[in-house]
């Protein structure tokens, strides 16, 4: 894979003119390309560093240098994707634009049962009606709100979940693990790192769950509710990841 990425950048750098990265054409050139040395330059990388990725070493690339690989490279946004999953990592400017979240919102209408869309930091980006419903004081947010309905938030600040969720402590303490090991090494990215700061500081439980440093998969399965209007809820619940984008998730509550 480390090789699939450093000919992919490599190529890439060999496409675009000195004058498109907004440097002096220069003198005659073997190629039309921008240099190795020049990347380097506009990366603010060493150009050893550069060779090195290029030539498929075990060297890392964090998102950040990525996204200014990306912009100096001018990649178009199938191109920028394509750039990220190669080297396993988070666009830290990937969100759901308006373009992409009516097919969500379409998707889970089409859904005959609670249904919603999370990012990486497991704010709620589409949902229907049915997890309308079931998740009030989360979901029924206004459209203009400062914040995504986030479904840690809701978990540890509103006092609807405490009531509407059976078996609290126990599903609080699973959701914490399993959030730790949704987000792996994808921990230090400035979204998911607010949150977790800003849950530390306002919720001592969360603090402390978040301090045991527990992992465990998302497996899905029972999930009860004792809902105000609906009474006793017994539902399985499903997750799966998007194709397209691998930090969202889909999560179904079936019968």
């Amino acid at each position: 894979m480390q090789h699939n990425l450093g000919d992919f950048i490599r190529a890439h750098r060999e496409r675009i003119t000195p004058e498109q990265a907004g440097l002096p054409a220069g003198g005659r050139r073997r190629t039309p390309g921008l240099r190795r040395e020049e990347l380097a330059q506009l990366c603010d990388v060493s150009p050893t560093w550069l060779t090195w990725l290029e030539q498929g070493r075990d060297v890392s690339a964090s998102s950040n240098l990525l996204a200014r690989l990306a912009d100096v490279l001018q990649l178009s946004a199938a191109e920028r994707g394509y750039l990220f999953s190669l080297a396993d990592r988070i666009d830290p400017q990937a969100s759901a634009t308006h373009e992409e979240a009516q097919p969500l919102q379409a998707m889970v209408d089409a859904i005959n049962a609670p249904a919603y869309v999370l990012d990486r930091q497991w704010d709620a980006l589409a949902w229907n009606a049915d997890a309308l419903a079931l998740f009030g004081g989360w979901l029924d947010v206004e459209a203009n709100a400062p914040l995504r309905p986030n479904l840690l938030r809701f978990m540890f600040r509103s006092a609807a979940a405490r009531g509407l969720i059976v078996d609290w402590d126990d599903r609080a303490s699973r959701l914490v693990a399993e959030f730790r090991a949704d987000i792996g090494k994808h921990a230090g990215l400035p979204a998911v790192a607010g949150l977790i700061a800003e849950l530390s500081q306002g919720s001592a439980e969360f603090q402390a769950l978040w301090t045991l440093q527990d992992v465990v998969a998302r497996d899905g399965g029972l999930r009860r509710f004792q809902h105000p209007a609906m009474g006793e809820l017994a539902l399985t619940q499903v997750t799966m990841h998007l194709a397209k984008r691998h930090d969202l998730k889909l999560v179904m509550l079936l019968p």
